[in-house]
């Protein structure tokens, strides 16, 4: 066919669709002229106009007949059948305005809520890490405690045979100044090797080489994208300037590319990297702060890495007991994830067997007047599918509101938390939903219609007092299914009120309520001095008391919940020392007066600190309960002494015991915590 040709003919097909009203007039002035020309032809060879009218239209074998087969011609016949499907579908929806409604809100609700959920996995499950190679990427823990001691983390970088790269890094919220305004950072303390194991570069400059991996030459700092455009109004000269991070100069040697995150389940904020330098804590084993990553060999399997490090973590335990538990490998998108899951579940078969169940003598009806199973089947689907349509135009709409609050609702450590946001990809899948449950629930009157027996449903229309054996099965499979179904939600609705109220049952124990909280960090400043520390502190605490609306205030250098956990070691007065790296070790948290009023944290045994126990003060202590049980069972922990340095140390008298406090985390098991005014 000549392109000319192609053109004239697709130029008529669409006339016929948009200018219907004039093609159809000039269908009827042809097919009438050529009648009357056969009529003509008859007159001419004898037969009276009665007679000659006949024989033309048995010639024409139907005029109406005549135009559908030029209307198929015209080969639009299957856009012309769909729009007098939804014509017919809105007005069969438009007399059953409440089942409409009822079946347009329940997909509105089940594509909206699947779609919101849908958004939030995209993000976090869907899209892949945005590092090189990310399936090589792990992180190695110790089973449980997710961080690691300086001493172990040397040891198996030293030891290692499985990794490419492995590296450390710590939290570190420094004081950012030098620039137009002072600000608390959110960093991180990272070994020379984990910026290069995720194999992205830099955008601008380099990242950290071993040598800055030591005391003295570690004053150097990447920055994140972000950092670079606010407070650096993303100068390319930015590389080789200096800025104050708690009081110390350090020379910005880069700048990392605007997608990049480290680390991507911890410490997300990241804005800042600073080589981490261990020179001084080689041999401890007790302060566990650093999470480790590791980036495995191309020719090592995940089974390979985890059986190689427990066994090194177990040589390690040997060589210092207690310093060592399981050491666990977990990829790092696996430890990304968590524990995210999806139910993206629509039931609407049931509102399928409402609709077919209902309209069974109007199928009979239009079969036994011509119309094929496969045209009543398509008229079935078009208002499927014209509901759905309108449940998913809804559905995208809560989907945006419901994505809203799905983050509110997350964790704060929620990964790609910036990036969670309708996409393309969430709507193609809103779209595949919405087609999905129209054919799911089209599906049931669908197949109930093409084995429609057209008698015995136009006989059921004349006996409405009794139901046929077929009727019930139908009835009957819909209750069960309905059942079923309302049995599975229910279940589902009840665990997750469950896991819920097991949250909220969950004795953390403090009382929160009507408790706020704020971080202050004088690191970098003037106040920072330890002379200066504690009168600032104390003004501050005190100034915040005066507020009329204030009944308590206190403070701590680790707020509960917030997942810090940095354990020291310590000895307890008149018992043997243990070797180095072998003794117990417990939470450091260091209050004011009045911190466990304040956060109604009973006190089992003994007093509280007061404003007399300060540093030049006689030395005291409180304990929680579970180190008292530990470490003095049978005996009242109240006057003994302990020591949070057991290298130099200065003892401290037990004042007081504590009720447990969920410090890390609501899931973290109970453990031995120490207080120091």
């Amino acid at each position: 066919m000549r392109l000319e040709r192609w053109f004239y003919i697709v130029a008529l097909r669409v006339r016929s669709l948009f200018r219907r009203a004039c093609v159809e007039q000039e269908l009827d002035e042809e097919l009438r002229d050529h009648v009357e020309r056969l009529i003509e032809a008859h007159v001419a060879r004898g037969a009276t106009p009665e007679e000659a009218r006949y024989a033309a239209l048995r010639a024409m074998d139907g005029v109406e007949q005549r135009k559908e087969q030029c209307r198929d011609a015209r080969r639009v016949r299957i856009i012309d059948d769909l729009l007098n499907d939804l014509r017919y579908a809105v007005r069969v929806l438009r007399r059953s305005p409440g089942f409409t409604a009822v079946t347009i809100v329940s997909l509105a609700l089940g594509i909206g809520a699947n779609t919101a959920i849908f958004t939030v996995v995209n993000a976090v499950l869907l899209r892949p890490l945005p590092y090189s190679d990310p399936s090589r990427l792990v992180v190695v823990e110790h089973g449980e405690m997710t961080t690691v001691a300086p001493a172990n983390f040397l040891d198996w970088r030293d030891g290692n045979r499985v990794f490419e790269r492995i590296g450390a890094a710590e939290f570190w919220t420094p004081n950012l100044s030098g620039t137009d305004k002072a600000e608390q950072l959110y960093a991180l303390r990272v070994t020379a090797d984990v910026l290069p194991l995720l194999g992205v570069p830099p955008a601008l400059g380099r990242v950290f080489s071993g040598d800055e991996e030591h005391l003295g030459r570690n004053h150097v700092a990447v920055l994140s994208d972000a950092l670079w455009k606010n407070r650096f109004a993303s100068d390319p000269s930015v590389l080789g300037q200096t800025v104050s991070l708690d009081g110390a100069p350090y020379t910005i040697i880069g700048v990392m590319p605007p997608r990049f995150r480290f680390a991507p389940f911890w410490a997300t904020k990241a804005q800042l990297w600073a080589p981490l330098a261990l020179d001084a804590r080689k041999a401890d084993r007790l302060a566990a702060s650093m999470r480790v990553f590791a980036r495995l060999r191309p020719d090592v399997t995940i089974d390979r890495a985890r059986f190689e490090m427990a066994a090194t973590g177990a040589r390690i335990e040997k060589a210092f007991p207690g310093t060592s538990p399981s050491v666990t490998v977990v990829p790092l998108q696996d430890r990304v994830v968590g524990d995210v899951r999806a139910a993206l579940i629509i039931l609407m078969a049931a509102v399928g067997l409402v609709l077919g169940a209902s309209r069974a003598r109007e199928i009979a009806v239009r079969t036994a007047l011509g119309a094929s199973r496969g045209r009543v089947v398509r008229q079935l689907f078009t208002e499927s599918l014209l509901l759905s349509m309108a449940g998913g135009a809804i559905g995208l709409l809560l989907a945006e509101r419901g994505t809203r609050l799905l983050i509110a609702l997350g964790p704060s450590e929620l990964p790609h938390l910036d990036t969670i946001a309708i996409d393309a990809r969430v709507v193609a899948f809103m779209t595949a939903v919405t087609i999905v449950a129209g054919v799911a629930f089209g599906a049931a009157p669908a197949v109930n219609a093409s084995r429609l027996d057209v008698n015995e449903s136009l006989k059921e229309g004349s006996r409405s007092a009794s139901d046929t054996m077929r009727r019930s099965r139908l009835r009957s499979a819909l209750v069960v299914s309905e059942f079923a179904m309302a049995l599975v939600l229910l279940v589902s609705a009840g665990l997750v009120l469950r896991s819920f109220f097991m949250r909220l049952a969950v004795d953390v124990g403090f009382d929160p309520r009507e408790t706020v909280s704020m971080i202050v960090s004088v690191t970098g400043s003037k106040s920072a001095n330890p002379a200066r520390r504690a009168p600032f502190f104390d003004t501050l605490v005190e100034r915040i008391r005066a507020l009329p609306s204030v009944e308590s205030a206190s403070a701590i250098n680790h707020v509960p919940l917030h997942g810090d956990n940095w354990r020291f070691g310590f000895a307890i007065e008149g018992r043997p020392p243990a070797p180095p790296g072998r003794g117990p070790s417990a939470a450091y948290r260091v209050v004011m007066p009045e911190y466990f009023r304040t956060l109604r944290i009973p006190i089992v045994k003994g007093r509280d600190f007061t404003a007399h126990d300060v540093w030049e003060a006689p030395h005291v202590a409180i304990v929680n309960e579970y180190m008292a049980r530990r470490h003095w069972p049978g005996v009242d922990p109240v006057g003994q002494r302990i020591t949070p340095n057991p290298r130099e140390p200065e003892w401290y008298t037990v004042i007081g015991v504590i009720k447990d406090v969920k410090q890390a985390s609501w899931s973290r098991e109970k453990s031995e915590e120490m207080y120091f005014p």
